[in-house]
């Protein structure tokens, strides 16, 4: 069994500062960490599985107050898994569509570096490129 860490080796191995996880504690996101008789936090591991699970929410672009919604829904226990599995549905959706969105944008780069290769390949066999023949579109 894992050990708990403190916040600072909470931080050095997670990558989200120590003002940060306070802050999630603050906001609700991180609830019921425990403490040392001086009152220093302590988080089990299953407190580290969950900050890792809160920080994939907003690495997909979960808002804080859907974050908070859900921690809240979480605290409630098994009673919400159905409210807890529509908001991951609906919040899979939208990563989902902001994904097509990025390949579309990632198509039209792609796209666009095509088009300077085959200028660059013509200029360089012809000394020059006809800027007539082939308009560079946005």
């Amino acid at each position: 069994m894992s050990k708990a860490l403190t916040i600072g080796q909470v931080a050095a191995t997670s990558g989200v500062s120590t003002h940060t996880l306070r802050y999630y504690e603050q906001a609700g996101l991180l609830r019921s960490i425990g403490r040392t008789d001086a009152g220093h936090r302590l988080y089990a591991p299953a407190d580290l599985d969950w900050l890792q699970f809160v920080m994939r929410l907003k690495a997909t672009g979960m808002p804080i107050a859907g974050m908070q919604a859900f921690a809240a829904l979480r605290a409630e226990g098994e009673a919400t898994f159905g409210a807890r599995r529509k908001m991951l549905i609906e919040h899979r959706d939208t990563v989902l569509a902001r994904i097509a969105e990025l390949q579309t944008s990632l198509d039209a780069i792609t796209d666009k570096i095509a088009f300077y290769e085959a200028a660059e390949r013509e200029a360089a066999s012809t000394g020059h490129f006809d800027n007539t023949l082939v308009k560079d579109s946005p």
